[in-house]
């Protein structure tokens, strides 16, 4: 029977993670953004293509993706186990979404999301990183990779601190790898001087 009910927590994760907020923000606006800029689904490409309204409902919805996500598995099975498959699942639909061809974003605020229900403490250490990774850089791809790896060393020492089990750490380590494998465009316009930042809007 717990077969089953991970079986379902994957699939209700993934799905969650999958609903294209970010596409459907800027649709409602007449724009597709898989047309604009890096073709991603995320907070940032919709700002440049869509405009801040429409990025702040994709910023929204992605995060309430992850959260959901990781909560609806505590319902169905409240183990550490599938709280932490319910978010990977929800991060891996975000960045390939089966209503968008398998495209997406990054996975960065729906992992936000994920983390705000496994270990709020963690998202703080994740925000104050991200704040100043934005104030130095301006570059969104410098802030989300400073986001994840901060959520991998909060989610570690947690763990050594026994403030929280194993399984976040695992997740932590997921979740990513995932975040800097969709990055990896980014990191080679980083490396060649190229990647854009983020103007003001």
């Amino acid at each position: 029977m717990d077969i089953l009910r991970y079986v379902v927590i994957v699939l209700v994760g993934y799905l969650l993670g999958s609903f294209p907020t970010g596409y459907l923000a800027a649709k409602a606006k007449g724009i597709d953004p898989r047309q604009h800029g890096s073709g991603r689904t995320g907070g940032t490409n919709i700002l440049r293509s869509a405009g801040r309204g429409a990025a702040l409902a994709t910023i929204l919805g992605d995060f309430l993706k992850g959260a959901i996500a990781v909560l609806l598995a505590r319902t169905l099975l409240d183990t550490d186990a599938a709280a932490v498959v319910a978010g990977l699942a929800a991060v891996l639909g975000h960045n390939r979404s089966v209503f968008l061809r398998f495209r997406g974003g990054a996975g960065s605020m729906t992992n936000a999301g994920v983390v705000l229900a496994l270990a709020p403490h963690v998202l703080l250490l994740m925000a104050v990183a991200a704040f100043l990774a934005a104030k130095l850089s301006r570059t969104a791809s410098i802030v989300s990779m400073a986001a994840a790896v901060t959520m991998l060393g909060g989610l570690a020492a947690s763990f050594f601190l026994s403030l929280s089990p194993i399984a976040y750490m695992v997740y932590g380590v997921l979740a990513c790898a995932l975040i800097l494998f969709e990055l990896r465009p980014n990191i080679e316009r980083l490396r060649n001087g190229s990647e854009r930042p983020v103007e003001r809007y």
